[in-house]
């Protein structure tokens, strides 16, 4: 087989979050499926756009230096990104007529034959995961196979869109490696300048929240062998000095067994590692004897989807959890030095002030170290997408469906007031005398320092904040409803992956119990 010379485009993303913090975290999306063309003989480059970010006629000459036969891009904020990447693809194709683009990532996995109509620049799309999937469609590319034959992929037969069938999801995810050679580390940080890697210990997510864009894109919630999980990190750090782990995970903590095999294992690497990521309130509760182990592990901070107070709101967006929960978790990360952020978000219903002023009593009461707070964004692929698909929206630029602005109508309060409450709440959860005690003399040094870097990048955010919503605040009149944006008034398929044939009980995997503990 002859090998390609291949380049990964991370795009430059307009969200607040990666153009403020001056920090940036390696595009984990495209260094999963780097490594296996690299082993699969390949030459593959990485451009990171999104670093600076890269203009678009520098992009231009990048890649024209590079020559490649093929370009593959995507983001992890896909939709949200998706004008951006459509915009390079044309470009790209514009200068360079014979270059192959290829397309992955969560929003083109479900929104394949509207991308396929709409962007000739694109060439193919990449369904699901990628891993297995990449290899054979590169193999089929060099050899001139037939493209239709491989699974997980969407291209155009004579002339219009075509999907093929769905990959298999991948069941041993230590078969695959993370291309980390692709990158500089030096040129990656979080935390406070801190040199990090964002890792994924495990895929998906066994709850059902009908908001959520990423369940059913993993299909089913797998793990990686712990203890080789942990060697990897160890030698990130040994050979690279990366400092913090940043967790993609939906739900890392998902078995308790295999997360305390894995906090077991790190432990004994002895690497002093800080560990971020995000999980469920009731995994932190039912771990209550064992968080000294996460401490000792070095996770520093654990975000909490609280998502609202009102115990209807969670029992429709099917939550599958309970403000006691949610407030006990907080409680027990305290206790152990370990920083809780609690994401709140608005825009269910059709709020009033009263709601709001509600919400916020209750945030107090919780009394997390940090705040999020995010605005509701409809998928088509979500079942949420069925109860919002007649709301109207107020902002129809697609790169501000990023969870922090405004796109639905909330009829009961103008936006202009939506905003000043959101503001409002952030402001009092974070100077709150107890949050500034925190920021300010908390005994644990790193406690206080993640406090410290924290608020340093809200005072950065905040203005950029206001003044984005001062410039769109004018605009924002109620206009197509959810339905008519994104394309028609049904739901998407959401699970895209097909389920391994089941041929024994080595072959079952993780069955989930209904407290979410996993057992063999």
């Amino acid at each position: 087989m002859q090998a390609l010379r291949i380049l990964l485009i991370n795009p430059p993303h307009t969200a607040i979050g990666s153009r403020i913090p001056r920090e940036h975290l390696p595009p984990l999306g495209l260094l999963s499926i780097g490594g296996p063309l690299i082993d699969a003989g390949h030459d593959v480059r990485l451009l990171d756009a999104d670093i600076g970010p890269m203009p678009l006629k520098a992009l231009l000459a990048e890649v024209a230096r590079h020559a490649p036969d093929v370009v593959l891009m995507g983001h992890s904020g896909s939709s949200s990104a998706h004008p951006t990447v459509v915009g390079i693809a044309q470009a790209l194709k514009h200068y360079l007529p014979a270059l192959w683009i290829v397309y992955g990532g969560v929003f083109p996995t479900y929104h394949w034959q509207d991308i396929l109509q709409q962007t000739a620049a694109i060439d193919c799309i990449v369904r699901g995961e990628g891993e297995h999937t990449i290899v054979q469609l590169m193999h089929a590319y060099a050899t001139g196979g037939a493209l239709d034959a491989v699974a997980g992929i969407a291209l155009r037969v004579a002339g219009s869109p075509f999907v093929t069938a769905d990959a298999v999801m991948i069941s041993d995810l230590d078969q695959q490696r993370v291309g980390w050679e692709l990158i500089e580390h030096s040129r990656y940080s979080y935390w406070g300048g801190r040199r990090a890697v964002v890792v994924q210990f495990s895929r998906g997510c066994p709850y059902l929240c009908s908001y959520c864009g990423q369940r059913g894109f993993w299909t089913r919630w797998r793990h990686r062998d712990p203890v080789l999980f942990a060697r990897e990190l160890a030698r990130l750090q040994r050979e690279h000095g990366v400092q913090v782990i940043n967790f993609a995970d939906e739900l890392p903590t998902g078995s308790r067994r295999a997360w305390k095999r894995f906090l077991e294992a790190l432990i004994a690497e002895d690497v002093g590692l800080t560990l971020v990521g995000s999980t469920r309130a009731g995994d932190i509760v039912r771990d209550a004897d064992i968080l000294h182990l996460y401490k000792r592990a070095g996770v520093i901070r654990f975000l909490l989807g609280i998502e609202s107070y009102e115990a209807a709101t969670l029992a429709r967006i099917r939550k599958g959890a309970d403000v006691d929960e949610d407030r006990k978790a907080i409680q027990l990360l305290r206790q152990h030095g370990i920083l809780s952020m609690a994401t709140y978000v608005v825009g269910f219903e059709q709020e009033t002030d009263r709601d709001y002023w509600n919400s916020l009593r209750h945030l107090l009461r919780y009394d997390p170290d940090q705040i999020q707070l995010l605005y509701v964004t409809p998928h088509r692929w979500t079942p949420y997408f069925n109860e919002v698909a007649t709301r109207r929206i107020i902002d129809d630029d697609q790169r501000n469906w990023d969870y922090k602005h405004q796109v639905l109508e909330t009829q009961g309060v103008p936006p202009w007031r939506v905003f000043l409450w959101f503001k409002l709440i952030e402001a009092v959860m974070q100077l709150r005398p107890k949050a500034l005690w925190r920021v300010l003399f908390h005994p644990d040094q790193e406690v206080r320092y993640g406090m410290r870097w924290y608020t340093r990048m809200g005072r950065r955010v905040w203005p950029h904040e206001v003044i984005g919503f001062l410039r769109n605040v004018l605009w924002m009149r109620p206009g197509r409803t959810v339905g008519e944006f994104w394309g028609g008034q049904e739901q998407l398929p959401e699970e895209a992956l097909a389920r391994p044939q089941r041929r024994g009980r080595a072959d079952i995997g993780l069955q989930l119990l209904p407290s979410g503990e996993a057992k063999r």
